[in-house]
């Protein structure tokens, strides 16, 4: 596995000044939204998107005042994110530990969530350029779209591959593209230069939200959910929309059935997942998040060497490798 301290080596001291400044947006005078907060904090994640900023901006010439900002703005946005997908999943653990909503309750999270999206929006105008306030505006809208899309696609019960795909990336690969192209503007670089370092964010953001979902088909206590838990929220991924595509080539739709009638019993779900594996989805899921990181490792080669760019090169693979 690929040491995180190593691609993080190029921004170190941009890295924990992020962190500082992050930790600091986050402060409150009211003694229950603190409390939200101080939980939120404890649980902070691995800061890929923040990551992702720093590691762009100096690729492209340098980190700047404007970089360290938009990177608080956008790790914001990615909380307040997490905080409502829990409320609307009903989800009680994250990454292991207990989720605000099952600490607290679904209103002081809609409202913890609320409150971080504005502290996002008040940093935003802190970068003073209007591209990154417009990128910004526009993630806030993709995300909202692609949960509200996912539902859609839940309630249909059946999708095919070309909108798993759309849904994902505005669900996941609009944050990180939105990352990259920030990034990239912060330093001033010309917008051919700042679409490539965009669509190597996309492109990234569609492996990893490629991998989340084949997290859903193998046991791991450390994601902080149960093994089919999306599929228990009718979210048919791609694993398993493959396998439905080779039992309806070989003329059954047993399993398809159970899915349209929503027949997700315990049993039903382990059948599911075993049945998804047997006809080669994991690896059919795993081909196409690598097509996807050949592409982003071909946008980032035409940018010239150097050690933030190999960091990028080491979190794509990083990003592909990980186990939670």
């Amino acid at each position: 596995m690929i040491d995180k301290k190593q691609i993080e080596e190029p921004v170190t001291s941009e890295l924990q000044q992020f962190r500082e400044e992050f930790a600091g947006s986050l402060e409150s005078d009211t003694p229950r939204l603190q409390a939200a907060i101080e939980q939120i904090l404890a649980y902070s994640g691995k800061h890929v998107r923040p990551l992702l900023v720093l590691l762009t901006a100096k690729t492209c010439g340098g980190v700047t005042r404007q970089t360290i900002d938009s990177a608080v703005v956008l790790e914001l946005m990615h909380t307040s994110s997490l905080v409502h997908d829990d409320v609307i999943d009903e989800t009680k653990q994250r990454r292991g530990v207990p989720s605000l909503n099952a600490i607290f309750d679904n209103r002081v999270s809609v409202l913890v969530g609320d409150y971080i999206l504005s502290s996002a929006l008040i940093c935003s105008a802190m970068t003073n350029d209007m591209r990154i306030i417009r990128i910004i505006a526009d993630i806030g809208r993709a995300l909202a779209e692609g949960e509200i899309k996912q539902l859609e696609t839940a309630e249909e019960r059946l999708v095919d591959e070309n909108q798993y795909l759309d849904v994902i990336r505005k669900k996941t690969a609009a944050l990180l593209s939105g990352c990259t192209e920030i990034g990239a503007i912060s330093t001033g670089i010309s917008s051919e230069w700042t679409e490539r370092a965009r669509l190597f964010g996309e492109y990234m953001g569609m492996c990893f939200q490629i991998k989340d979902d084949i997290f859903d088909y193998f046991p791991n206590t450390t994601i902080g959910k149960p093994t089919g838990n999306d599929i228990r929220e009718g979210k048919v991924t791609l694993p398993l929309l493959y396998a439905l595509r080779q039992e309806e080539k070989e003329g059954g739709n047993f399993y398809k059935n159970i899915i349209l009638n929503h027949d997700l019993t315990v049993q039903n779900v382990d059948s599911l997942i075993a049945f998804a594996k047997e006809k080669g989805g994991i690896e059919y899921a795993e081909k196409i998040m690598n097509q996807y990181r050949d592409k982003a490792i071909a946008v980032l080669s035409e940018f010239p060497d150097s050690p933030a760019r190999n960091s990028l090169l080491l979190l794509a693979d990083y990003i592909i490798q990980r186990n939670k």
